[in-house]
């Protein structure tokens, strides 16, 4: 696992979900958060993909992130998110998010909004994995603002 930021966890391959979840409540109890909506990303069987690679890189991840830890902060809410970086199988998690506050308006205020921008603008790339090769999936990919690949700056 990679951290470079609180709240943000960067793992090679598929995510324990389990081990995330109870890491995040408990830290949440600590605090005496009484609300918590936890997003967990599966890779779904589909197009003839044994599963789904990702690069991630963690100076932009960050920034992005970062940005949202800001805007959250002014609610009081808290923010988390585990990513996979390389292959995750089919049925496995490759996403988690952890909204977190001492009301649960504050975190379901936060919460759509958090994993729509995640999809769209997060500085990570989706692979499809088949026949043992990572096959870049541009079709399923979203432009990422200042990041060079599918770059809105350009």
């Amino acid at each position: 696992m990679q951290t470079n930021i609180d709240g943000l966890e960067i793992f090679e391959g598929a995510l324990h979900t389990a081990v995330i979840y109870q890491n995040w409540i408990d830290s949440s109890a600590q605090v005496n958060f009484g609300a918590s909506a936890i997003f967990t990303g599966i890779v779904r069987s589909e197009n003839g993909c044994e599963g789904l690679s990702f690069d991630i890189y963690p100076p932009l991840l960050e920034q992005w992130f970062l940005k949202w830890v800001k805007k959250a902060s002014k609610s009081e809410v808290v923010l988390k998110m585990a990513h996979s970086r390389g292959d995750v199988l089919n049925h496995q998690s490759s996403y988690m998010a952890g909204i977190f506050s001492s009301q649960r308006r504050a975190t379901l205020d936060i919460f759509e909004e958090f994993i729509e921008d995640f999809k769209h603008r997060a500085p990570i790339w989706k692979y499809d994995l088949k026949n043992g090769q990572r096959i870049y999936a541009k079709e399923r990919s979203h432009r990422l603002p200042y990041s060079g690949i599918l770059s809105d700056s350009h």
